[in-house]
């Protein structure tokens, strides 16, 4: 990759390498704006967040109709701004909560740097690095800004950059990348580029186009939203029109327009919505998961694939001694050996980490030289007093291809790393060798790998390895923590762009992968209609996390695979997956059921709004009569409903889970007020009385559903459904003349009986229909 560099002429400066910048130079470069600034903001503002939620679409549909009634002086009909602007500070203040959690965990990702100025190391963010600052790096820390070697030799792993962990030796002179870290050595470097100059970002920014969110959630909320948008202002219009050529006042024809319109907008469903994801991001703060954008935790309860990189995903990316395997030695011999090597030597390799944590036993030799380990040799020694000298490291280029015990080595490297420990009379002198034995080494599994991956398996999730490792050490590990088929395994480097759609599917297990591969297979797995989860922690999983439906990021990666990612496991704690699936599940099952009560009210409201063009009678409600209903019969119950336990599997369709079950309500309440006005016209009811009949048929209707949503009962369910009918009696028997209700006589008890009967009749069909019709369609 070319990188771009800004065009603009600045003064370079060349500090010496322990003295640094003065605070004049710092200064300097800070007014010249050349500081690694991250100008990304990974929340909105306060401001954006109360403007956002004031100025919505249905806020402003609800402040005209508002603004209606009381221009008609009929001002208890206002009681449902009260709901509108409820729903509008309880969003604003969840989101803001929302927010500082996420800004909160966000700092906890942030790591530090150590800076040479005016001859004094010094800590700082490394947002306050500055071009040519001279910055210390040791071994294990990650490089943040592109840097040119000052001083010291080092060999760094760009395993995030590219997925290759084979460490590279770099001098004086040489550019360190940002991405890679330090596997040996101490170096003092100056920084090369900042913020978005540098190697890391080019690659960060190449990723940041806009991904389509692929939330069945959002996409059904839109479509609702669209076609109510697109029916309420005009149908508005041409009822108040036909109110008035009934000969209403413009006081009744206003009113009973503004209830049609407000019965028709679902805007507690948008609130209710936010709420539960916002809640559910709360939550899994707790597990210590940053979650970066709202319906992620939605996409990922749906995924059928999960895609994951070997290192920092399923390892810890640390190593371990398994075993010794005596060769012309005994084992306690070679021990002896291992625990002098790790008493001097100096490396900081992941093998020679792995090798001291196993032996710490004091030495019995004394050693008068160490040979350090290099790449290009892949050995390192020591020589002792006795002037023996014993070499560690591979088998290539410590023993001859040609030995028979290659046979051997090729069996154990199936499974694990293998050393060899040598003794030879000096280190040029290969070929008068007497080999001790194997050190076997294998990659540290995270304590719950297994058993998350046994989750996603008990769930139909269907995981594959995209790693850049080799494909035999990636399928031995994935065999470890007990993925189906790990033996199915390929090397992308023999694979050509064209037959990468092919073995997507194909394969579990993905070997020698490079970034764009990584990419091109989530593209592939994604155009065989599959929902595609993504984790990673490197530059190089960048591409293919934006392109997963879902990404998950380990806190312990690099910067650019956190930027881009929807889901950041903060301790790196793969094993919260799972707690974020049955946050998903809990976040749709709950929505999906409370939507039920919001889209059956929009669904009469329609048809009652259209059916009253044709009907020679005033609108039959009032806006606070919908009001009580909705308060008792939807609002309430579905706040406590969308905060309830529920973590069943993800069943069906969500647009027609909700349309089979709001339907057949949404219909016979319908069929009832058509039925109420034919027998309050025969009985001749006034409208008082015509108005009352519709408002206790409207709630017999919405508690026959809400006993439905709330199937099967609990305690708490029974305390709702028993709680919320003895507040609208008490609403109608108390307030009877605030809501415009009138006394109760014999007829309308005979109304309302006979259209409950009717009611039950309709139910009884259509409900089962709807729901085979329906499930049929989305199968």
């Amino acid at each position: 990759m070319v990188i771009q560099v800004e065009t603009e002429t600045i003064k370079r400066w060349n500090p010496e390498a322990h003295i640094g910048l003065s605070k004049e130079q710092v200064k300097k470069r800070i007014e010249q704006g050349k500081v690694n600034k991250d100008e990304t903001v990974p929340t909105k503002t306060i401001k954006q967040i109360v403007l956002g939620n004031v100025f919505t679409l249905f806020n402003i549909l609800n402040l005209g109709l508002a603004a209606s009634i009381l221009l008609v002086g009929s001002y208890k009909n206002l009681l449902f701004m009260g709901g509108v602007i409820c729903n509008t500070l309880i969003s604003i203040i969840q989101e803001i909560r929302t927010k500082k959690m996420i800004d909160k965990l966000s700092l906890l990702a942030t790591s530090k740097a150590k800076v040479i100025r005016e001859g004094k190391k010094i800590e700082i963010e490394i947002d306050d690095i500055v071009l040519d600052d001279v910055i210390a790096f040791k071994v294990g820390e990650q490089v943040t800004v592109d840097s040119i070697l000052l001083e010291g030799t080092c060999e760094v792993n760009e395993a995030f950059i590219t997925g290759e962990e084979t460490p590279i030796i770099k001098k004086k002179g040489d550019m360190i990348l940002s991405g890679s870290f330090l596997v040996s050595g101490h170096v003092l470097a100056k920084a090369e580029h900042i913020g978005l100059e540098n190697y890391t970002a080019q690659i960060s920014r190449e990723a940041r186009y806009t991904k389509k969110v692929t939330s069945v959630l959002m996409q059904s909320l839109n479509t609702i939203i669209k076609w109510v948008s697109i029916l309420v202002v005009p149908l508005g219009i041409i009822l108040f029109t036909k109110q008035m050529y009934l000969g209403n006042g413009i006081a009744d024809a206003v009113v009973g327009t503004v209830a049609a319109v407000i019965g028709m907008i679902p805007e507690g469903l948008v609130l209710l919505t936010s709420t539960v994801l916002a809640v559910g991001i709360i939550k899994l703060s707790k597990y210590k998961v940053l979650v970066q954008e709202l319906y992620c935790i939605e996409t990922l309860a749906r995924i059928d694939t999960l895609c994951l990189d070997k290192t920092g995903t399923l390892t810890e990316g640390k190593m371990e001694v398994f075993t010794t395997i005596p060769v012309q030695k005994e084992k306690e011999e070679i021990e002896v050996i291992l625990n002098t090597f790790t008493k001097y030597t100096e490396d900081e390799n992941a093998t020679m980490k792995a090798i001291k944590e196993k032996y710490q036993k004091d030495s019995i030799f004394s050693v008068k030289e160490v040979i350090p380990f290099k790449s290009e040799k892949k050995y390192s020694g020591i020589v002792t007093e006795q002037g023996d000298t014993y070499l560690l490291g591979a088998p290539e280029f410590l023993l001859d291809r040609e030995d028979a015990l290659f046979e051997n080595i090729h069996t154990y490297s199936k499974d694990y790393r293998v050393l060899v420990l040598i003794k030879v009379e000096k280190e040029a002198s290969l070929a008068k060798r007497e080999v001790y034995g194997f050190v076997l080494l294998q990659d540290i599994i995270r304590k719950q790998a297994e058993q998350t991956i046994a989750y996603f398996k008990e769930q139909g999730v269907e995981v594959k390895v995209i790693s850049g490792d080799s494909p035999i050490t990636v399928s031995s590990i994935a065999k470890r923590v007990g993925i189906d088929k790990a033996e199915e395994y390929i090397d992308m480097s023999r694979v050509k762009d064209e037959e990468i759609e092919q073995v997507a599917g194909m394969y579990t297990v993905f070997g020698r992968v490079t970034p764009a591969q990584k990419k091109a297979l989530i593209m592939a797995l994604k155009n065989q209609k599959h929902t595609v989860a993504m984790t990673g922690d490197g530059v190089n999983d960048v591409l293919a996390l934006k392109e997963a439906d879902c990404s998950i990021a380990m806190a312990s990666g690099s910067d650019a695979a956190r930027n881009v990612s929807q889901i950041v496991l903060l301790e790196s704690n793969f094993d919260a997956m799972p707690n974020v699936v049955l946050e998903g599940r809990q976040t749709i099952n709950n929505i999906e059921r409370s939507a039920t009560l919001f889209l059956t009210k929009t669904m009469y409201a329609s048809m009652l709004a259209i059916l009253f063009l044709f009907i020679n009678r005033p609108y039959p409600f009032e806006p606070i009569q919908l009001t009580l209903t909705s308060v008792v019969a939807i609002g309430i119950p579905s706040f406590v409903l969308a905060l309830e336990t529920n973590r069943k599997r993800i069943e069906g369709n969500f647009f027609s889970n909700v349309f089979s079950k709001a339907f057949p309500f949404a219909f016979v309440l319908v069929v009832d007020i058509v039925l109420i006005m034919i027998l309050s016209s025969l009985l001749h009811c006034t409208k008082v009385e015509t108005s009352t009949l519709c408002v206790i048929m409207n709630a017999i209707v919405s508690f026959l559903l809400l006993y439905r949503v709330c199937s099967p009962f609990n305690l708490i369910k029974k305390i709702l459904y028993v709680s919320m009918i003895f507040l609208f009696i008490v609403q109608v028997i108390g307030f009877g003349e605030l809501f415009s209700l009138a006394d109760f006589q014999f007829k309308l008890l005979f109304i309302i009986l006979l259209t409950s009967m009717i009611t039950f009749m309709i139910l009884g069909k259509l409900i089962p229909f709807t729901q085979n019709k329906l499930e049929k369609k989305y199968k």
